[in-house]
């Protein structure tokens, strides 16, 4: 076997761990539930930046951390997206553990449309028809839901949003994921602490009052939130990146199948109409991503020099 297959292949088993990972994670805040979101996430962020520190510490990245942020476009840019990915964690861990699955499912299919529409807005990028064709049935899905329900599926649209905006800001950024989140965790540590001071003093805190496990479970919050970000990242440097735009959809697909069938979420005639607007989306945009790709390595073949 050659290097560049081995090293597909080792890619290709982290980015499905990572997603995997990501996929189950409500799982892990199911063990929490008894815990309030709000309690949860200065945890999620302070453990977090704990394991981060000692990962970069091993691996003697921090002269390279201290370098990227001497930079105050860098600080801004972080500090920015720190606050959009704590809103989007704290909204996940809320809906997870208030029985919001499927729409939390929804919310992470339509994320790279919604990605892509950003991109429109903001960075002048041109839609081709078939991208414009996927979003429109997209958009059918979601209004179908809101005609039928009478009422906006704000979970899936800001988990959507959220991480469409932090995708958009990593994306205009040069700093790297792994080094992004540990600035982002160290931004948002300080006043995850303050908040934690603030429960105790209240009496208002789980801490000292539950189980062990339940300690251990909030400790572990931070190993589970960068566990797959290094996966990730490694998985990501070995394989296209159009191999990563098809795995992304293991995770919605993980949380669907377990409000469905682990925690008995209801899925109705109308989740069945609007998924599968949203799926048929999903496929119309693969494929132009793909055609597009193909166009790309056709133009860079027919650039190079004859030998």
């Amino acid at each position: 076997m050659s290097d560049n297959n081995r090293d597909r292949i080792i890619g290709t088993w982290y980015a499905v761990a990572s997603f995997l990972l990501w996929g189950f994670l409500p799982v892990y805040w199911k063990a929490l539930e008894e815990v309030p979101a709000i309690e949860i996430l200065p945890h999620r962020i302070l453990w977090s930046f704990v394991f981060l520190a000692l990962f970069n510490g091993i691996k003697k990245r921090w002269p390279l951390i201290k370098e990227t942020y001497s930079s105050a476009n860098n600080r801004i840019s972080s500090l920015v997206s720190a606050l959009i990915i704590g809103t989007n964690w704290f909204i996940f861990i809320w809906a997870v553990n208030a029985d919001h699955l499927v729409e939390i499912s929804m919310g992470y299919y339509i994320n790279p449309l919604l990605s892509v529409l950003l991109g429109v807005i903001i960075l002048r990028e041109r839609l081709t028809v078939w991208q414009l064709t996927a979003f429109a049935l997209a958009v059918l899905g979601v209004a179908y839901m809101t005609l039928q329900y009478g009422r906006v599926p704000w979970i899936a649209l800001s988990l959507a949003g959220t991480f469409g905006l932090y995708g958009l800001l990593r994306k205009t950024s040069r700093v790297g994921a792994l080094t992004g989140l540990t600035a982002e965790t160290a931004f948002l540590s300080p006043l995850s602490i303050g908040f934690l001071v603030y429960l105790i003093g209240a009496g208002n805190t789980v801490l000292g009052k539950a189980s062990v496990s339940l300690h251990l479970l909030l400790v572990g919050a931070g190993i589970v939130t960068a566990v797959p970000l290094v996966w990730f990242a490694r998985g990501a440097r070995r394989i296209p990146l159009s191999s990563v735009g098809f795995l992304q959809y293991l995770a919605p697909t993980c949380h669907l199948l377990l409000g469905v069938f682990l925690y008995r979420e209801p899925f109705t005639q109308v989740h069945v109409v609007s998924f599968g607007l949203i799926w048929a989306a999903l496929f119309i945009f693969s494929l132009s991503q793909v055609r597009i790709k193909k166009r790309m390595e056709g133009i860079s073949k027919t650039a190079l020099p004859n030998p």
